[in-house]
């Protein structure tokens, strides 16, 4: 059912009002991953100062140099693990937008979806974002201690927060917030899953920009599939 719902979610590309939003969401994805390597790189430049000494290479001028010729190649590295939470703020603005495109054209006969209030839909998107960024930031410890494990703990870890809030998101719109937890719950390791099929390519440079928008859809078809499981 997980690998049917990606496929289900790729071959609507092709569907005009899929791809526009999937194109908007590119370029919105590019723009919050520029700010947000630019806003790491400045961090680094706060923390190490304007040059540092680098034994065997001399002085760094740190925020000059990775934003000059390598800033891009810098953007490319940082991506891995910045697009996580970009890939979360992506998916909480489009999600509502795209479950309607795929629902339009998979599931034509349901009624009109629920309205989340935007209160409740950005409480959800700070409160995940701060959880994510909490989890990632704590990682990096175990990262240092285990680093063959990294990307597998980076997967592992990441696809449990990302199905955790892919599939609430796809499930409030049609049975709310009490009835999607239970749903998440009673689904766990499927959920787990089919959110480490989207952590995954999230790991690899410029293909990780199409994740956000497949991933909303890809989540709307495991809500569905599941729901009919249980009715």
């Amino acid at each position: 059912m997980i690998f049917t719902s990606f496929f289900k979610a790729l071959a609507q590309i092709s569907d005009t009002r899929f791809r526009k939003v999937l194109m908007l969401g590119i370029v919105l994805t590019l723009v919050l991953l520029i700010a947000a390597t630019v806003g790491f790189l400045m961090l680094i430049q706060w923390l190490t100062g304007d040059t540092t000494e680098v034994w065997l290479i001399g002085e760094v001028r740190w925020l000059d140099d990775l934003l000059g010729w390598t800033g891009f190649l810098a953007m490319i590295v940082l991506s891995i693990f910045l697009m996580i939470p970009v890939a979360s703020a992506i998916t909480s603005m489009f999600l509502d937008e795209v479950a309607q495109a795929v629902e339009d054209k998979h599931y034509p006969n349901l009624p009109p979806a629920q309205t989340v209030s935007i209160w409740d839909a950005t409480r959800d998107t700070v409160n995940f974002l701060g959880i994510l960024i909490a989890a990632n930031t704590l990682a990096l410890v175990l990262y240092a201690f285990m680093p063959p494990l990294m990307l597998f703990i980076f997967w592992g870890m990441n696809g449990y927060l990302l199905g955790h809030e892919y599939f609430q998101l796809a499930a409030m719109r049609r049975v709310g917030r009490t009835k999607a937890r239970e749903m998440r719950k009673a689904n766990r390791g499927k959920i787990w899953l089919a959110g480490t099929l989207m952590a995954v390519p999230l790991s690899v440079p410029l293909l990780n920009l199409l994740i956000p928008i497949l991933g909303a859809a890809t989540f709307t078809h495991v809500f569905h599939g599941l729901k009919d499981r249980t009715v």
